[in-house]
């Protein structure tokens, strides 16, 4: 695998006993080994979604598809669990990054986060600031050469000075009720937000 080492790095922080329980149950619900992104949005209750809320579903499978062959192993998925119960904040931002980096090219440009955001928005219900708000006060807030563009340098260092964008962006990609719904065996209440579902 690609990444084998930072997966491997992740899995240090999770008990092998907790391993092992994600393991069985992980492979019960695919007794292949892997993941698809049509099983990730089946387990969580995502059909019938809008065009761009798709594009943001697959977006999050794709980053946690870390050899990028079309699936999810359990080691991409113990990751993706390590990083949403376990993850340091800088962590979780490098991830946020990715995200928000639609087109891959290392910087997230006004488009890019007002896109990504506007979805967010659309299916988390939140309504503290409209897309265009956010997107204008993260650009004055943290891009620090005003190049019209984030590197990840400025996004991490910007959002982790500033505790109401850190609090946005956390709660914009809160991961906990993914957890549930696997453990569970249960789909995600459809009146919860989306965001808080995965």
């Amino acid at each position: 695998m690609g990444n084998s080492k930072s997966i491997a790095n992740g899995l240090a922080a999770i008990p092998a006993t907790e391993i092992y329980v994600w393991y069985r149950k992980f492979m019960m619900e695919y007794p292949s080994g892997l993941q698809t992104l049509h099983e990730f949005k089946t387990l969580l209750g995502l059909q019938g979604l809008t065009q761009k809320a798709n594009q943001h579903v697959d977006q999050v499978y794709n980053t946690f598809d870390m050899n990028k062959d079309g699936f999810i192993d359990f080691l991409e998925f113990i990751a993706a669990v390590n990083l949403v119960v376990r993850g340091k904040m800088e962590q979780k931002l490098k991830w946020y990054f990715k995200l928000y980096d639609a087109d891959g090219n290392g910087s997230i440009d006004k488009k890019e986060l007002l896109n990504m955001f506007t979805t967010i928005q659309a299916l988390n219900g939140q309504q503290t600031l409209s897309p265009e708000e956010f997107t204008s006060l993260v650009f004055h807030k943290i891009d620090i050469n005003h190049d019209g563009e984030l590197t990840l340098e400025e996004f991490i260092n910007g959002t982790e000075k500033d505790q109401d964008l850190l609090e946005i962006v956390s709660k914009s990609f809160d991961f906990s009720s993914v957890l549930e719904v696997i453990c569970n065996g249960k789909q995600p209440d459809t009146g919860g937000s989306f965001l808080q579902t995965i």
